[in-house]
């Protein structure tokens, strides 16, 4: 009960932080809608890169990939991690600095849709609709997987029932981010993103103190068939009810199953969806000086890179320390916080804690602000009503904001969900519709409207699609679908493109983006 007490106040602690950073931003995120959702594009070098990362990565990195790992082991955690570190690496490299640049350009755009539109010069609205919609569906499953995230975090800590602490996990998110906007969210989410990578490292210091070091931890991991393989992965035995069978006390593993190619392009796959996910676009967009992407980008490398070797490492040493503890998929994903409530001070684990907390709530913030922008902003103010003063934006954002909450709670009330399962359909589904517009826009100057409205139907028609019908077909089409997706939604877009006959307007502006960027 003592421990509880003292991990409960190291909580408490951290909320109070990030619920005062809320309240301090107020004022300034009522001045505009522009300040509610960008923070009037004056984000410096440091926040703009950890907050990028920090709003991107969420609780699946605390717990969904450590989850994967303790369960099945280190080849798909591996390769998926692979694929996230060298899509971070190259979305900065390559969208950062264009999309800063053409965004401005094109009307000062303050939210993905409005981009788009402008980019276009749509008569009528019809690419920023679409794209609000598909940000408010997939983010509404987003902001889900983060409510899951939560529940589970406190339903372990303090072993209390899993609705009533998920829905107080969500509402602390709600309130901070309702009353401070993009500047409080981005501020929050610096501060997480250094709670985060100090959590991590500090439960993979306990973990191979533990188990003796790194060659004993690699020898021990290896006694379990296709644990520590990367071209292989365990095969847990599990009853009919999903749970893995124990005998002689100990967790028990059929024959190793070999990682095929399909695996690995699926897993290294989840790096395209960085092109398409709005909380990193937004980032992009909001940082004061072009120039000063480059120190961004390797700030969020480096970041990323600790943050995901860590996160896989801490799944292997849970199964060596605790191997028979969690016994399901869905409980697996609570490792994170097993080691460090059985393993640390409750003070310190209490801190620990607040990094999952903090890296739940950086993403949901994100998630329910661009939910809110997309809807209030994009669709009200940018179809609806014209006319709308930005008072009205702003209370009918944070109403939106809300409702998307309240409608994520539902989908989240499951306690069962497997949080890397829902992270993955969405971040499918962003990086099929999104990205390859974003792509195609900085990138080929023919480029068409109904082109990028073809593509991103067509990318997020295919996700859908795929995951519920072709994939249960089994061999290649087994395939993650955003790889397909990605795929088709880029083919969609050139040839519509080819077919239609480009604005000249729009072409005119192109090239002095082109002349901007080089500036």
């Amino acid at each position: 009960m003592q421990g509880h007490l003292q991990i409960g106040i190291a909580m408490a602690i951290y909320i109070a932080v990030l619920i005062g950073i809320g309240v301090y931003f107020a004022r300034q995120a009522s001045k505009s809608t522009e300040n509610f959702f960008l923070g009037g594009r004056s984000l410096g070098p440091l926040v703009t890169a950890m907050s990028a990362e920090a709003s991107d990565m969420s609780g699946w990195l605390l717990m969904g990939l450590p989850g994967v790992a303790y369960w099945m082991g280190i080849s798909n955690a591996f390769w998926t991690a692979i694929g996230l570190a060298v899509g971070t690496y190259v979305n900065w490299l390559i969208v950062a600095k264009r999309l800063r640049v053409y965004s401005h350009i094109a009307g000062d755009a303050i939210t993905v849709p409005d981009y788009m539109s402008n980019r276009f010069k749509e008569d009528r609205p019809v690419l920023k609709v679409v794209a609000a919609v598909i940000i408010l569906f997939f983010f509404t499953v987003y902001a889900a997987s983060c409510f899951v995230t939560m529940g589970k975090l406190f339903h372990t800590v303090f072993e209390m029932p899993y609705i009533p602490m998920m829905i107080l996990g969500a509402a602390f998110v709600i309130f901070y981010t309702t009353v401070g906007g993009f500047l409080a969210e981005s501020v929050a989410d610096t501060l997480q993103g250094f709670i985060m990578l100090i959590a991590l490292v500090a439960v993979l210091g306990v973990g191979f103190t533990h188990v003796g070091g790194i060659a004993n931890a690699i020898d021990n991991a290896r006694q379990i068939p296709g644990f520590f393989e990367f071209f292989m992965t365990a095969s847990p035995e599990t009853d009919a009810n999903g749970v893995q069978v124990l005998a002689g006390g100990l967790p028990q593993f059929g024959q190793a199953e070999k990682f095929s190619a399909v695996a690995i392009a699926s897993t290294l796959a989840w790096g395209l969806g960085y092109f398409g996910v709005p909380q990193v676009l937004l980032r992009f967009m909001a940082i004061r000086d072009k120039n000063e992407i480059k120190t961004s980008r390797r700030i969020a490398t480096v970041w990323v890179f600790i943050s995901l070797l860590s996160a896989v490492t801490i799944g292997v040493l849970g199964r060596l320390i605790f191997p028979t503890d969690l016994t399901t998929a869905s409980e697996a994903e609570s490792i994170f916080v097993l080691i460090s409530t059985s393993m640390l001070p409750p003070l310190l684990a209490g801190f620990v804690m607040a990094g999952i907390l903090a890296a739940t709530a950086s993403s949901a913030d994100s998630y329910l602000l661009i939910s809110a922008s997309a809807l209030a902003k994009n669709i009200y103010h940018g179809v609806l009503n014209k006319e709308a003063t930005e008072r009205q934006v702003l209370r009918l954002s944070r109403l939106v904001l809300l409702a998307v909450a309240l409608i994520a709670m539902v989908l989240a009330s499951d306690k069962n969900s497997v949080i890397f399962n829902i992270v993955s359909f969405a971040w499918a589904g962003f990086g099929a519709s999104i990205g390859p517009v974003i792509l195609t826009s900085l990138f080929w100057r023919r480029t068409t409207a109904r082109g990028a409205l073809a593509g991103m139907i067509a990318g997020g028609v295919t996700v859908i699609v795929w995951r519920g019908a072709i994939a249960k077909l089994g061999g290649v089409f087994a395939i993650y679908e955003l790889l397909p997706a990605f795929i088709v939604a880029i083919a969609a877009i050139i040839i519509v493109s080819l077919v239609d006959t480009p604005n000249p307007v729009v072409l005119k502006e192109y090239d002095h983006y082109r002349d901007e960027l080089h500036r």
